[in-house]
């Protein structure tokens, strides 16, 4: 074969050379044109894509024009009283409560995707979400960390033999695990230990959360075990409840809030061996889930008969008690920092989104039978359905349990939600603002 004339390889090299030129090569002025056209998610995930990116967004007034234009839209919906968004305020600061509105209108009225797939082969009970990722278990001998955008199993952790995982949370290094009697580790790059047997002392431990560098096991003799992570050493055991310690939450200020069966919620502080304070429901249902809102000092708790109760941490009072549903609420969770949406889930199946400040039930979702589509990923097939928003007059009970599964633990990230349902599925819930 003739070879090209050299005139046409050394265009060819050209446009080779512009085709493969690398992002990072263009300058400070053509990447802030490119950065004008995109919204604020993906401005901020582009500022962390390298130093240059970072310097364009941040650096440049995209980021304030934009906080500009959304001031101004806010101003056009609303009376001046309601408007809240100042531009007075530091920048990430305004661009934490765009998000943040957005989020509320998104789970509020936004349309709805639920991605659902297999993710264990017998059960999964619970799930957590922190740092764009979900991890899954409770119910088989593994747990799975998952990639929320492709479904993709990420790594997988075996729970040792004989003994059932009771509960488990994790950071960015590892994932703490109550197994049985021990509690257990497991760094990210797959290796596992087991605390020593002497330090596992409690009776039987009935739920657990972790607080870097300490874990707290809730016990069925009302106790709350505090546990050293390098030292694998039980620092103190907390007198917590008069109860059984059904579920447990910890705040960023160290302390510990526990919940039991009588009703009532005991708080203590990490370094104290003693309750501090007692929070009490009005009635004697036994509380079966907690969550505690860091920027605004609200306690959130779930119980057996299907009430939601609000207190005030710093005045240690109740503010507002409301029965979302006739049943068990297992779970209900907050995004961190959001001041105003609260998502519960419990036996009945129903996806509520409550207004944190008043106990408003602003949205009820279910999953539409309809299929949508269908993709594998790495252990079967991803189907995508559409969310529905029930109306205040639908009756659940004429709602097929097949579209609401009883919801066992949910975790919320930005604009979506992960439940579990005591199945083998796992359901992803995308809200679009």
């Amino acid at each position: 074969m003739t070879p090209p004339p050299a005139a046409e390889r050394s265009s060819t090299r050209r446009r080779s050379d512009i085709d493969a030129k690398p992002v990072h090569s263009l300058s400070y002025d053509i990447l802030c044109i490119i950065f004008s056209f995109l919204d604020l998610f993906d401005l901020v995930r582009c500022s962390v894509v390298c130093k240059s990116w970072n310097y364009a967004i941040y650096k440049s007034e995209i980021l304030r024009t934009f906080c500009s234009r959304y001031q101004k839209q806010e101003m056009n919906t609303a009376s001046t009283s309601e408007v809240s968004f100042s531009l007075e305020k530091p920048l990430l600061e305004c661009l934490e409560e765009i998000a943040m509105e957005r989020h509320k209108l998104a789970l509020k009225e936004g349309r709805i995707r639920v991605s659902q797939w297999i993710g264990h082969s017998v059960r999964a009970e619970q799930c957590r979400m922190k740092m764009g990722l979900i991890l899954t278990g409770v119910g088989d001998k593994v747990m799975r960390l998952w990639s929320p955008e492709k479904f993709r199993c990420l790594e997988e952790y075996s729970i040792p033999e004989k003994v059932p995982l009771v509960d488990f949370d994790f950071d960015m290094g590892k994932i703490v695990g109550l197994v049985g009697r021990q509690l257990c580790i497991w760094s990210r790059s797959g290796n596992r230990s087991i605390f020593p047997s002497r330090e596992c002392t409690f009776v039987k431990g009935l739920c657990m959360r972790y607080f870097d560098a300490e874990a707290v096991v809730g016990c069925e003799d009302g106790t709350a075990h505090v546990f050293d992570m390098y030292s694998r050493r039980c620092s103190r055991i907390i007198r917590m409840l008069p109860g059984p310690v059904t579920c447990l939450c910890v705040s960023d200020d160290q302390l510990i809030l526990g919940g039991s069966l009588l009703g009532n919620i005991g708080v203590s502080g990490l370094r104290s061996d003693q309750r501090v304070a007692m929070l009490r429901s009005r009635n004697t249902v036994g509380i079966r889930s907690l969550c505690y809102n860091d920027s605004s000092h609200l306690v959130f708790a779930g119980s057996t008969a299907g009430h939601v109760y609000c207190w005030d941490l710093r005045m240690m009072k109740s503010l507002w008690e409301s029965r979302v549903s006739p049943n068990v609420v297992y779970s209900l969770q907050h995004l961190q920092n959001d001041r105003s949406s609260l998502a519960v889930g419990g036996i009945d199946g129903i996806l509520r989104i409550l207004d944190q400040n008043t106990g408003t039930v602003r949205s009820c979702c279910i999953m539409d039978s309809r299929l949508l589509s269908t993709h594998q990923n790495s252990l079967g097939t991803v189907e995508e359905r559409i969310g529905k928003r029930l109306s205040d007059e639908t009756p659940i009970d004429a709602i097929n349990r097949r579209n609401r599964p009883s919801i066992t633990s949910l975790a919320v990230g930005m604009n979506k939600i992960a439940t579990t349902h005591n199945d083998k599925f796992i359901r992803l819930w995308k809200f679009q603002s």
